[in-house]
């Protein structure tokens, strides 16, 4: 299998005569959040272009995550909506929120087409320029520079903020710092722990033999306590696409480096009697699946993350690639490994990966799911009190209706066993998001919007981190962006009754009634039952 192409970086050269390119709007990161941006955009009249740091356009909507984590149904509207529409319209059906990565690549890129939106690939930025508390000019890797009005950063990593000198923040805040209830230290979560007593050393009962790869810490005086802040953030995976048909299946091949010791940790636990690593598994059209994380060992990189939000572009070409050798490690390991029980070699030998999806990059989808990065710090912090509705805001751009949703940080030893920390799942009803919380502080930036890495708790980021949401949250950006410009103000001086009615004639749902409901609370908890 050709892997070739899957990377998070390759440099560029500089080219002899950079180009300069002026528009409206400059939009790094050609996310789904950047992509309905630029939409708005070109129908509010404004010149836009993207500048992606990668070879693909989509995020992980376009890369393996064709299972929408959707929450209710009715918070979902504008362009978000428009996009689920097209899917629906694709598979000649009313309502489908799940779909094949193809799919999505094709809707995205005929929007793309329809309203010409110009995108440059392998922009690497490495300049921000200011004048005063205005970005003037960002310039990338190979030369080219972009001068803008306003500036949107969409990528998952929140690199443009970062350079332009906005606060954020990077792990998991105490409690104590917003006063909330699930952020910080997780012990005694009810799902994606261990259910049975499982030993962490290389040979059972001696840990002077060492921990088993995968187990993060063993000293008892680092495990902390309940809600304390630490710099850890949830895992990472890839969100794996695959297929159990077989005139369209590529078996399971060796990664690029494969370390069957990895898994060994895997091994015992299904010796143990337990085999759920494979357990959510959705299934797709035509005969595909969205295979994410469950359980206590699946794919999830627990722990090896902990440098990406931060890293330079080489460190984290190192923790991509460590990252598809793990996932993709773990699925040759458990089709082929003689260890392994038969029953379940033959179970996951019935899958593979989908010759008709990701042919540039081996059929492997080519995004990382980065499911939190750096958080911006702006006058307005989302938390939980929001996500609980114990909070209310006046300055509504859209809703998220996940629950709030943090993977694993680590995996340590306790008394001798192995137990997982930091998966967090508390039900939720639909909530606003605050225009203030894309916003940066007026005295650190005032042209940047921020619609992902957006002003957030750990906590309360791990129910808005949502594709859909970032398509609503994108939007709403480039209305306020087109507003700013139009009134000749700063982001932070846009006046909310005018952004409001803009928002409504744009179809953008930004609060939420009884009237509306389809209890996703209900739905989640019969989810949980069914697990």
């Amino acid at each position: 299998m050709d892997f070739s192409n899957l990377h998070y970086y390759v440099p560029t050269e500089k080219k002899e005569s950079p180009s300069v390119i002026e528009k409206d709007l400059v939009i790094y990161g050609g996310t789904p959040a950047g992509i309905t941006a630029a939409i708005q955009a070109k129908r509010m009249g404004l010149t836009v272009v993207i500048a992606e740091f990668s070879n693909n356009i989509g995020g992980m909507t376009v890369s393996g995550l064709g299972a929408t984590d959707l929450g209710a149904e009715n918070a979902i509207g504008g362009l978000s909506k428009e996009f689920y529409d097209a899917i629906a319209k694709y598979y000649g059906k009313d309502k489908q929120w799940k779909f094949e990565p193809k799919v999505a690549r094709q809707v995205f890129e005929q929007w793309i087409k329809k309203y010409d939106i110009p995108i440059n690939f392998r922009q690497h930025l490495r300049v921000v320029k200011k004048t005063n508390q205005n970005i003037s000019e960002i310039v990338m890797e190979d030369g080219t520079s972009y001068c803008g009005k306003v500036f949107l950063d969409c990528t998952y990593e929140g690199d443009l903020l970062a350079f332009a000198g906005v606060s954020y923040f990077v792990g998991r805040e105490s409690n104590a710092t917003y006063n909330e209830i699930y952020n910080g230290v997780q012990f005694g979560a009810l799902h994606h722990k261990f259910e049975k007593w499982i030993d962490p050393y290389i040979v059972e009962g001696k840990p002077e033999t060492g921990l088993l790869p995968g187990i993060t810490e063993s000293k008892q005086d680092s495990l902390g306590f309940q809600g304390q802040g630490d710099h850890r953030i949830q895992a990472y995976n890839f969100r794996i696409c695959l297929t159990n048909d077989a005139t369209n299946r590529v078996p399971f091949p060796k990664p690029p480096v494969y370390e069957p010791n990895r898994y060994q940790l895997l091994l015992r636990y299904i010796k143990a009697g337990i085999w759920d690593a494979m357990k959510l598994h959705t299934i797709l059209p035509n005969g595909k699946s969205d295979l994410n994380n469950h359980g206590a060992v699946s794919t999830d990189n627990i722990g090896m993350n902990y440098d990406w939000p931060e890293g330079d572009y080489e460190s984290r070409e190192i923790i991509f690639q460590d990252h598809l050798n793990y996932d993709l490690g773990m699925l040759y390991f458990l089709s082929n490994d003689p260890q392994i029980p038969k029953t379940i070699r033959d179970e996951v030998s019935a899958w593979g990966l989908p010759k008709d999806e990701f042919e540039r990059t081996g059929h492997w989808p080519h995004q990382l799911y980065i499911r939190e990065a750096r958080r911006m710090i702006s006058d307005y912090v989302m938390t939980d009190h929001n996500c609980l509705k114990q909070e209310l805001i006046n300055d509504s751009i859209g809703l998220a209706s996940f629950h709030m949703d943090s993977h694993n940080c680590r995996r340590v030893v306790i008394e001798g066993r192995c137990v997982n920390e930091g998966d967090v799942q508390v039900p939720i009803a639909p909530y606003e998001i605050s225009y203030r919380s894309i916003r940066p502080k007026a005295e650190e930036c005032t042209n940047l919007l921020v619609p992902v890495c957006l002003s957030s708790s750990h906590i309360a980021y791990g129910s808005i981190r949502m594709e859909p949401v970032f398509m609503i949250l994108g939007q709403s950006a480039a209305i306020a962006a087109s507003l700013a410009i139009k009134h000749k103000t700063s982001v932070q001086d846009v006046n909310y009754e005018i952004l409001k009615q803009e928002l409504l004639n744009c179809k953008q749902v930004i609060c939420w009634s009884m009237e509306m409901e389809d209890d996703p609370i209900r739905r989640m908890e019969e989810t949980f039952a069914n697990k």
